[in-house]
């Protein structure tokens, strides 16, 4: 994202979706969807008059375009699994559909993140994910929804190795109000990210958003260094981090998937923002991570607009997908 689109647009008065904006945002999910809407709805009804009955050949088909629509071999055979189960009852697209929709949505019932009121203060939230996932945008949104709300935020600029990094967060902590500490250029992060939690202390800050490094331009381990960071935060506030919030670009598909299996490991997410969900990505990966990871998707984002990255509600999803 270019630093003049970001001075040129205005942060938002309120954190709360207007009607308006909600149908908005709805419709751009739809769009986002839309590669596998096509495949979920066009596809498998051309799947369905081909074969007319749910047999093992419409019940393979249907696998394969389950796996091409990104949710992964696993998820995918879990779905057919219950499908087959209930294959007396289908007897056209229309139901195949309707118990795909179930089905998929029984998926969320354990994983959907719930959003719970903050009771640190400063709430810390470390912020990872690699380069290019729409992180330093995601975390001026972020900031941008909390100050709306009435919360004194801090963005702790600790990606110190990135061209650019840091004066984007300065202009996006300028247009949510927010406060920000920065250090030089190749400053070691950790002690970025100390700073910025005695500064919070000191300030009585609500919130602190940790910006953290996607790629390092020296030998060090970006694992080690972002376990670095989180000692380092813990060691002056204990408890903290109080979230780990991990960004995946949904354009990258499976690949997501791998980002968050090393990020897990490392670090223990607490929860993950999809990004990009534009219309080039394939939905069926927000299945395949929730399924695949246990890791509550908080927030899912389908364009630029500071409203765009939203809460992430699981029955508007999967209406979208169809």
């Amino acid at each position: 994202m270019s630093l003049n689109w970001l001075k040129k647009n205005e942060a938002p008065k309120s954190d709360k979706s207007t009607p308006e904006q909600e149908t908005t945002y709805f419709k751009r999910l739809r769009a986002g969807l839309s590669k596998t809407r096509k495949i979920l709805t066009t596809d498998l009804e051309e799947l369905f008059a081909k074969n007319k009955k749910i047999d093992n050949d419409l019940l393979e088909e249907l696998e394969e375009l389950l796996i091409t629509s990104d949710m992964g071999v696993q998820t995918s055979m879990a779905l057919i699994e219950r499908i087959s189960e209930k294959s007396f009852k289908i007897k056209d697209a229309d139901e195949l559909k309707k118990t795909l929709k179930e089905e998929i949505l029984s998926f969320f019932d354990s994983q959907t993140a719930v959003h719970d009121k903050i009771t640190n203060r400063p709430h810390v939230v470390m912020v990872v994910g690699v380069n290019g996932t729409g992180k330093t945008t995601s975390i001026g949104k972020l900031a941008a929804r909390y100050t709306s709300s009435g919360k004194k935020v801090l963005i702790a600029a600790a990606d110190t190795f990135r061209a650019a990094a840091i004066e984007q967060l300065m202009i996006w902590a300028d247009r949510a109000n927010a406060e920000i500490v920065k250090q030089k250029e190749r400053t070691d992060p950790a002690a970025v990210a100390y700073d910025s939690i005695e500064a919070a202390l000191a300030r009585s800050c609500d919130i602190v958003l940790v910006d953290t490094a996607g790629r390092l331009h020296t030998k060090t381990n970006l694992m080690e260094e972002l376990k670095k960071i989180k000692r380092s935060i813990s060691k002056r506030l204990p408890g903290a981090p109080h979230e780990i919030l991990l960004v995946l670009d949904a354009t990258t598909g499976q690949n997501a998937l791998s980002q968050a299996k090393l990020f897990n490991e490392a670090l223990d997410l607490t929860g993950i923002a999809l990004t990009k969900l534009d219309g080039t990505a394939k939905g069926g990966i927000v299945i395949s991570i929730l399924t695949a990871l246990k890791i509550p998707l908080k927030y899912i984002g389908v364009g630029e607009q500071i409203q765009d990255l939203q809460d992430f509600d699981p029955v508007s999803f999967v209406d979208a997908l169809f």
